[in-house]
């Protein structure tokens, strides 16, 4: 089985104003379950990147482990790419910002990488307001290992054995808020009408940009009392060594601000969308947590750009770092020598 997109487009694909078509943007064919909502946002990065004209050489792509990280595979072929270790992508973001702060960073993390062993980098991450996009695909679950629930599981959540979740979910959304981030928002995987304007905003947002991505997990949704479960299959086939994945549809929806709309998942469970309206303000963060809040004791999750700080000052300028990419420096600029050491030294007693 080959992985690679096929080379060959249609010769009228539309082209923004740099002249790239979406084709440009594309990545390898994936290999998540069929209908992952991942696979979603993978195709809303790609699009938003196309729409804003954004060259893909100009981009740098960095994910950790998990289903999530995978998805940079995906997407932006021709960028630049880095896969860390488990929970230790904010630091190779950080130091390659840091680096070259003239390339647009996307962040792509889940919430087991982000919630778990990744929280401490994440929340150093806010406070430093280092200038990229960090995406997390939110399914609650730990989908490289079986579906146990993750720290962002909802309280009373029935995992794939059947356990029910005794503990109060992490809401990513709500923890970047009362951080500092300078901007923040949620979204519905299937929902490309409002994700791709959000990631969009994101890019275009000088500080750290913050998207909280409910992304539902089609392999491990399914319930005891379906025939297609992975229990049901596996009771009926003879000494059958890999899982079977059933194929599913892709969850989209679409729906008004200042609406909600009941998302039916695949083991038949409901989330409850509610799309913030006109009136909503972006740049009250007391606001803003107790409006996430106010949704979460009715049993909704609210979506849209919950936080803005149009003022902000990313991790560059806030260092004072020189205007100039640190890779693009020459060893004179680098090294200036002892004597220019010794001034610092001194200036520093």
């Amino acid at each position: 089985m080959s992985y690679i997109k096929p080379t060959f487009r249609h010769p009228r694909l539309p082209t923004n104003r740099l002249g790239y078509t979406v084709a440009d943007y594309d990545g390898s064919i994936s290999t998540l379950c069929a209908g992952c909502g991942h696979d979603s946002i993978s195709a809303a990065i790609r699009n938003a990147c196309f729409e804003s004209a954004i060259p893909p050489h100009r981009i740098a792509k960095i994910s950790g482990i998990g289903c999530s990280s995978k998805m940079p595979t995906y997407f932006l072929g021709k960028s630049h790419g880095f896969n860390s270790v488990h929970g230790r992508m904010p630091s190779v973001a950080t130091g390659a910002s840091l680096g070259n702060r003239n390339l647009t960073y996307i962040g792509v993390s889940g919430d087991g990488d982000t919630a778990s062993i990744g929280m401490g980098q994440f929340v150093h991450l806010i406070r430093r307001n280092v200038n990229m996009t960090y995406i997390v695909a939110n399914n609650g679950c730990y989908g490289l290992t079986k579906g146990q629930d993750s720290a962002t599981a909802d309280l009373g959540s029935v995992a794939k054995g059947g356990a029910v979740n005794p503990f109060d979910g992490i809401d990513l959304g709500s923890l970047a808020v009362l951080q500092g981030a300078s901007f923040v928002a949620r979204s519905f995987s299937g929902d490309k009408a409002q994700l791709e304007p959000l990631i969009r905003a994101a890019m275009a947002h000088k500080g750290f940009a913050f998207i909280d991505v409910v992304s539902p997990c089609v392999t491990f949704n399914n319930h005891n009392g379906s025939t297609k479960s992975y229990s049901e299959t596996r009771d009926h086939l003879d000494a059958m060594p890999l899982d079977f994945v059933p194929m599913r549809e892709e969850i989209r929806t679409q729906y008004d601000e200042g609406t909600t709309q009941n998302v039916t998942l695949h083991d038949g469970s409901v989330i409850h969308l509610h799309k913030a309206d006109s009136s909503y303000k972006t740049d009250d963060r007391n606001g803003a947590m107790a409006a996430v809040q106010k949704a979460k004791d009715e049993g909704r999750i609210l979506t849209g750009l919950l936080y803005l700080d149009p003022d902000t000052q990313d991790l560059n300028q806030n260092i004072s770092l020189a205007t100039r990419p640190l890779n693009e420096l020459g060893k004179d600029e680098l090294c200036p020598g002892s004597k220019v050491l010794d001034s610092i030294n001194e200036g520093l007693r």
